[in-house]
């Protein structure tokens, strides 16, 4: 996208976008919430981060016992505010931010733990890995959500939630090479890398990323 085209999650309504992932067909918001649950458990971070977090799917995965401090981060600020209605009063530690993810800065203090599911598709690789490098505590974890391309399976799924259409012009598939290769430039090593296959056929790779261990700059 360009400096002055409007991004078009701006306008896809919260209903619509869940809708379309909890399709029986299509089952992504599960088991995008079920891989940001395996990882808490594997990781248990004090502060964790959902960069893209929409209405707050995954929120409902977090200990509050052991991570204490919880931020979510969209560029829509309609699914800022759903994602605060249904989970402030459930995480006491949540702090939400309306932001892009491709600007300057983190826009929130650094945490232990990122989780970026299916947001690298949709954004500038550079920019948007020194944001998230930004906002690592050293030694943080990045954890990454990446489509994977399919010859028999639309990038975009087919269903009844046409406003989703908007996003087909602007989705790029991000090989997990590409990104590796891009997140060893700003700074992130991988620690390991899964494929998730759906009943759908999609199929997806999760890729996990620790920070290099220098200050925070």
């Amino acid at each position: 996208m360009t400096e002055n085209t409007r991004n078009p999650w701006l306008d896809i309504p919260l209903a619509d976008y869940e809708g379309h992932m909890s399709l029986p067909a299509i089952g992504q918001a599960e088991m995008l919430a079920d891989q940001f649950g395996i990882l808490l458990e594997k990781y248990r971070p004090t502060s964790v981060a959902i960069i893209g977090c929409a209405g707050g799917n995954g929120l409902d995965r977090v200990c509050a016992e052991t991570t204490k401090r919880v931020v979510g981060v969209d560029i829509n600020p309609r699914y800022v505010e759903e994602a605060s209605r249904r989970y402030a009063g459930r995480l006491p530690g949540l702090e939400l931010y309306v932001h892009d993810v491709q600007g300057a800065g983190a826009g929130f203090e650094p945490v232990d733990f990122l989780y970026a599911a299916l947001l690298f598709e949709y954004v500038a690789l550079k920019p948007s890995l020194q944001m998230l490098k930004a906002a690592c505590n050293p030694n943080a974890i990045l954890a990454a959500v990446l489509q994977l391309p399919s010859q028999s399976v639309a990038a975009v799924s087919p269903s009844p939630f046409l406003s989703l259409r908007a996003l087909e012009p602007v989705m790029r598939l991000v090989s997990p090479e590409a990104l590796c290769i891009e997140a060893a430039h700003v700074g992130f090593s991988l620690l390991s890398s899964r494929h998730v296959v759906l009943p759908s056929r999609k199929a997806f790779a999760v890729l996990v990323f620790r920070r290099s261990g220098e200050g925070h700059k």
